[in-house]
């Protein structure tokens, strides 16, 4: 029987495989539009079918969702795995270092193993249920800070969102609150970087289950804490997410951000 450590090992070498194709790509790659400001590359592309392949060969019959409308599998199998080959394709293109492989394998539902792969860092983040979270390979855990106007947060805006969006009101709020709040392109890397303590707060309110799915583990292993921006349970489909170190600031925010 396959444990989630067993997991884990062929999430991180689709992972590693799908990094290196992202950097044999960069640069030499065309770029479309699939929605306005949202770009899609054969780099995308090539790393989604990596990572497909790779997973597959080990567990043909296990279910598979991905960005790039990678939907398959066998519909009774409890295994699914969730695939963002590229997360942050704005930054890739643009080659600003800060985009990711994120991979992540729920059975029945629940999140059991996780890697995100920062190609541009050589930075493996792994989680499974129960056995904590790393970053290549040593221990990592949440900030302790814990108070809202000592917070580095950052959030992730829809594409395009104008003035009177909520999502961007919430962020000019937040700019006087907390001690600093960015926006970085990389859902995946911000979920990491909560996991590992450089971060201590993300919030999203326009993501996908590919998008946070990897990192959602990541930071529980890690002693944090993820909720809808309510405070209610997480439900990747929807699109309503608010990560923290685990400490008094998740309840801080979640008044603030309401």
């Amino acid at each position: 029987m396959m444990s989630e450590t067993d997991f884990l090992d062929v999430a991180s070498t689709a992972a590693r495989k799908a990094g290196q194709i992202l950097q044999d790509w960069a640069g030499r790659f065309s770029v479309s539009e699939k929605s306005p400001a949202n770009l899609v590359t054969e780099a995308d592309v090539a790393s989604q079918t990596a990572v497909y392949e790779h997973i597959h060969s080990h567990f043909p019959d296990h279910r598979f969702l991905g960005e790039e409308d990678l939907n398959m599998g066998e519909s009774d199998s409890p295994y699914r795995w969730i695939i963002d080959p590229l997360d942050g394709t704005s930054n890739y293109v643009h080659q600003f270092p800060y985009y990711c492989v994120s991979i992540a394998l729920e059975r029945d539902g629940e999140l059991i193993a996780a890697a995100i792969f920062d190609p541009t860092r050589d930075d493996l983040y792994m989680a499974s249920r129960g056995n904590g979270a790393y970053l290549n390979n040593k221990p990592i855990r949440t900030s302790a800070v814990d108070e809202v106007s000592r917070t580095f947060a950052v959030a992730s805006l829809p594409i395009r969102a104008g003035i009177e969006d909520v999502a961007v009101q919430r962020f000019v709020k937040m700019l006087t609150i907390a001690q600093t709040v960015q926006r970085t392109g990389s859902a995946a890397l911000n979920l990491a970087n909560v996991a590992c303590g450089h971060l201590d707060a993300f919030w999203a309110s326009s993501l996908y289950p590919w998008d946070i799915a990897a990192g959602v583990l990541l930071i529980r292993e890690a002693g944090g804490q993820v909720t809808q921006m309510d405070g209610s349970e997480l439900i990747l489909e929807k699109m309503s997410l608010l990560a923290t170190n685990g400490t008094a600031i998740h309840k801080q925010l979640q008044r603030y951000l309401a």
